[in-house]
């Protein structure tokens, strides 16, 4: 370990289980150095288990519905009351579509519930840097990452009202990411991760199949969960100084692919 957050405090939103690419970036974020406060969902927090890293990482859970405004502004202010001052980084790893889970077709979406897809898996980053814009809660030269997915820019139709999310997403790192620099030279990015097995990607249909072909396609092959958090931890640090504003792919290169023999046999 280099030690390269050391001094840093930071927010991790989003961890579930130990499967969490959430989860794999909060170890590596306490072995670096630095401090954290975990936070997720109330039923996530019930339906997982937080707890436990809490306890490896030394770490307070301060619960918050990221779709909140009132629980993102306690969440913040109990954080800097925590730490005795303000953040250096940020991660969001939330996502949600009730469409999926329920296995309606992409062209027959209940719209309440598409509404509902966006507010927790896209408007909730908005959310986030607007409450700690208000409340001046990241210090100069902090960083902030949000988790995405290639969705955003091509079709994967199992993917559904999510692809829409991610895009919107990105737009929000580009947008906030242009006042956060002008303002306290925070940077704001996204990464586009690989399909990663996690509890949540698992819940997608043909998930092992894609999986196995993404893997296949990309030249590297799938970017581990491990990787990932490595990659954030590499963001959050001051190495990463003048990145912002950008969507970021971590995926073995299968974004720049057009064809890979492996995928056909040949």
């Amino acid at each position: 370990m280099s030690n390269i957050l050391a001094g840093k405090k930071g927010i991790i939103f989003g961890a579930l289980d130990n499967q969490s690419i959430a989860w794999k970036v909060a170890e590596r974020c306490v072995q670096e150095g630095a401090q954290i406060v975990l936070t997720n969902a109330p039923v996530a927090m019930r339906m997982g288990e937080i707890n436990a890293l809490a306890e490896a990482c030394n770490a307070p859970v301060i619960g918050a519905d990221a779709t909140s405004l009132e629980d993102l502004e306690n969440l913040f202010t109990k954080s800097m009351e925590h730490f005795g001052g303000k953040v250096d980084f940020v991660l969001h790893s939330i996502g949600m579509s009730v469409n999926v889970r329920k296995g309606k077709s992409y062209t027959d979406l209940n719209y309440e519930w598409m509404q509902k897809t966006f507010d927790v898996s896209a408007m909730s980053f908005h959310k986030t840097m607007q409450t700690m814009w208000k409340l001046d809660a990241i210090n100069d030269w902090g960083s902030i990452i949000a988790l995405t997915y290639i969705a955003a820019q091509r079709v994967f139709p199992d993917y559904s009202e999510m692809a829409e999310s991610k895009a919107l997403l990105e737009s929000f790192g580009r947008s906030f990411g242009y006042h956060y620099g002008t303002a306290k030279n925070v940077r704001v990015n996204t990464i586009s991760q690989s399909p990663t097995m996690t509890t949540a990607g698992k819940g997608i249909k043909g998930f092992q199949e894609f999986y196995d072909y993404a893997d296949k396609m990309s030249p590297l092959g799938n970017a581990p969960a491990e990787d990932c958090a490595n990659y954030c931890i590499a963001l959050f640090s001051d190495l990463t100084r003048y990145v912002t504003m950008q969507n970021l792919f971590h995926d073995g290169g299968f974004s720049n692919m057009g064809m890979n023999p492996r995928v056909i046999g040949l």
